[in-house]
């Protein structure tokens, strides 16, 4: 027996002593790998749940679309899925979007998250819903089992949101005493029949129909003249009142249409206040997101695009559900109505239309201010634009086309859209630069003869004297001596009164000579130029001012030319720091804006109030400043300068400049003047006034007279003195004459 123990135990040390050498009959030493467990791990729900909610966010709906399942695409288009969204946050007014997750749950194949949306509503407020996604587990990732129960859970089933709208009166807008510019009220469209008038009464007719709509008799005849026999042609619109007050004398009249209708009448003052339009179908989606139905007109330019959040008002609205037969269930959210507000302008309307009369129907623009504030008295573009053309109910509406496609652009704003060389009133600007380098003095003088050569023989440069003087001699050839002379010796105020070219010419070259070729660039930038003047309710350009590159530059710069452009707006501005004492003030449209009440306007508390707001100050010593002062007022009173005739016997005192800007067309420069009123009434304060006439001539010619109309009309409330080309106010001297011999730029 032990013998056997024995045997057995020696056979299994033997066994195992094989195994551990690689088994037995195996001669390979190496051991057996340990086996290896791969674990398989289940993506975040979390993960796919928060991609897809911050793609949602963004509207980023076709990163959205590849999170959906397979199953889910295969029976909706990503088209389709789209427009589902897009139709859904349109309905509820929807800007914005934020959500939190509640929590997930994951099994083997299939995945939950629950979450909370809050939908920010520009018309509901916040729409707030908690919602369950169900994931299935497709090539190693969460897809979402998509339906429009995860947009918000009442579209489950196929339902639908629609909003029904109720929508608030468009908001007035007044002028600065409580008078409509803009108002819904009866108009009338004002026509004639080609060929219907009797030729004795044409120009009574003519003369009425300009009163009432002021279209110039002359563009009148031009349209009843120029169209075929028996057509119907265009005139102008008036309110129902302003009809009413002289209907008797219309209604004799034979050849003249008067159709009436409903609308938001726009008096005066286009340019500024703008005009509305229906929303365009591209602009749809985005006004429906802001609270608008789509039915509405919005403001396209001006005061109405400006004013649009204040005009508007809120609509009413209900949020419905909508079954797909069409039933309206109970309203899941709804707001009330906000009534529109009014806004009030500084305009002054009376003022407004004698300064768009007072332009007699040249292109250009007037700027008023009121020289110690900055409000905005008066803002003229000719041609200018008839927002009332936009409204459909009018039947003058057939001649909205022309005006649009009208190759002088009358929807272009000159006053403060528009770029030009200033000419000769930049003067004031390199006379200022000159006083402050030092190196001139009050007492500087200047020989001014008709040509400037100081830039060699090959760039010789003239003044407008010289151009008087050949004119002269193309009339009369048998001229020994020319009437107009060179200025002669010039102190540097006398310089400005008597424009002198060649004066500021050698001041441009002087100061770039001596290193200081941006000088007047700069005084002209400290003036507001080539910058916005920061007017926020119409919209503005800037403008620009160069840099002195050469002499040759440096001379033209120093004139307003070269490269120089600004607006009327920009010129209106620092003409009034000048008269103020040097302030620069933001150009003010807008006085405040009211709630609509049952009472009279200008009564009840306003929403917002507009201040005048200094913006800088003319980097002028006092006593430099004077001297500007004094040789502007010597521009309009003493017997030498530039625009002496055209004020004389003009009771209320005025300073100004006259300036001639070369326009690019040979023989049509830009005329201009600016200036301001020294009155120091308590009933009426100063103005300064910008007036620029497009392509017409000299400034002490055309832009000057005007200027002295718009003083004439803002003191004593009508034109005191007839233009040179009319022989009574209003009415064009048959046939035009030249003008008079004066002095100019």
């Amino acid at each position: 027996m032990k013998l056997l123990r024995w045997l057995n135990l020696i056979l299994v040390i033997s066994l195992l002593a094989a195994c551990a050498r690689g088994g037995v009959g195996n001669g390979d030493s190496s051991s057996i790998p340990t086996p290896q467990i791969v674990t398989t791990r289940m993506p975040s729900v979390e993960a796919a749940m928060r991609a897809y909610l911050d793609a949602q966010m963004s509207e980023d709906f076709a990163a959205m679309y590849p999170m959906l399942d397979q199953a889910t695409q295969d029976s909706l288009s990503q088209e389709d899925f789209t427009q589902r969204y897009k139709n859904a946050l349109t309905a509820m007014s929807v800007n914005e979007m934020e959500y939190s997750i509640l929590s997930t749950l994951t099994n083997p194949g299939n995945a939950q998250a629950a979450y909370r949306v809050i939908y920010h509503s520009s018309l509901y407020g916040d729409i707030q819903r908690e919602m369950t996604a169900h994931f299935s587990l497709e090539a190693g990732a969460w897809r979402i089992q998509w339906d429009d129960s995860l947009i918000l859970p009442e579209l489950a089933g196929g339902y639908k949101l629609l909003s029904d709208y109720k929508i608030p009166a468009r908001g007035d807008i007044y002028d600065r005493n409580g008078n409509p510019l803009v108002t819904q009220t009866k108009a009338v469209a004002l026509g004639l029949i080609a060929g219907g008038v009797p030729p004795e009464f044409e120009e009574s007719l003519f003369s009425e129909l300009w009163r009432l709509t002021g279209v110039r008799p002359e563009v009148i005849r031009y349209a009843y003249e120029n169209y075929p026999s028996g057509l119907y042609v265009p005139i102008g619109e008036a309110s129902q009142n302003a009809v009413d007050e002289r209907f008797a004398a219309l209604s004799a009249y034979s050849g003249l249409q008067m159709n009436t209708y409903t609308s938001r009448y726009y008096f005066t003052a286009s340019q500024a206040v703008g005009y509305t339009q229906s929303i365009f179908p591209e602009e749809l989606e985005s006004y429906r997101r802001n609270g608008y139905s789509g039915g509405e007109r919005v403001g396209k330019s001006g005061i109405e695009k400006w004013g649009e959040p204040y005009l508007a008002g809120r609509n009413e609205a209900r949020l419905y559900l909508v079954d797909a037969n069409g039933n309206l269930g109970n309203p899941i959210a709804q707001t009330e109505s906000k009534p529109a507000d009014s806004i009030y302008l500084t305009i002054d309307r009376d003022l407004q239309d004698w300064a768009q009369q007072a332009m007699d129907g040249f292109p250009g623009a007037i700027v008023v201010l009121e020289r110690d504030t900055g409000r905005v008295l008066a803002m003229v573009s000719e041609p200018g634009l008839d927002p009332n053309l936009f409204d459909p109910n009018n039947y003058n509406s057939i001649n909205l086309s022309n005006m649009i496609n009208n190759p002088a652009q009358p929807l272009f704003n000159r006053a403060a859209q528009g770029q030009y060389p200033l000419g000769s009133v930049f003067k004031i600007i390199t006379m200022a630069a000159a006083l402050e380098s030092g190196v001139f003095t009050p007492q500087s003088t200047y020989d001014c003869q008709y040509d400037f050569t100081e830039l060699g023989a090959t760039h010789i440069l003239y003044d407008w004297t010289w151009d008087r003087c050949q004119d002269e001699l193309q009339q009369d050839p048998t001229l020994q001596r020319c009437k107009t002379q060179p200025s002669g010796l010039l102190t540097l105020p006398e310089g400005l009164m008597r424009s002198c070219n060649p004066w500021f010419m050698h001041i441009g070259l002087n100061l770039f000579t001596l290193g200081r070729g941006n000088a007047i660039s700069d005084m002209a930038r400290s003036f507001g130029l080539g910058q916005a003047t920061g007017i926020q309710q119409v919209a503005e350009v800037t403008g620009q001012i160069p840099n002195a590159g050469d002499g040759v530059q440096a001379t033209s710069i120093a004139l307003g030319q070269s490269d120089v452009r600004v607006t009327p707006l920009q010129v209106a501005v620092f003409t009034a720091a000048i008269g103020n004492g040097g302030t620069l003030y933001r150009p003010q449209i807008v006085e405040k804006i009211q709630p609509v009440t049952t009472n009279a306007p200008l009564s009840g508390d306003s929403i917002l109030t507009f201040k005048p707001e200094a913006q800088g100050v003319l980097p002028l010593t006092p006593e430099n400043l004077q001297v500007i002062q004094d040789a502007m007022r010597s521009v309009v009173e003493h017997r030498r300068g530039t625009a002496y005739i055209r004020f004389s016997g003009l009771s209320i005192p005025v300073a100004g400049k006259t300036g001639t800007a070369e326009s690019g067309i040979p023989d049509y420069p830009h005329a201009w003047f600016a200036g301001y009123t020294l009155a120091d009434r308590p009933d009426k304060p100063d103005i300064a006034i910008v007036v620029l006439v497009e392509n017409k001539g000299e400034g002490s010619e055309y832009a000057a007279p005007i200027f002295r109309r718009i003083v004439e009309i803002y003191f004593s409330g009508r034109p005191q003195s007839v233009y040179w080309w009319e022989s009574s106010i209003g009415v064009i001297r048959p046939p035009t004459p030249q003008g008079e011999t004066t002095p100019i730029p």
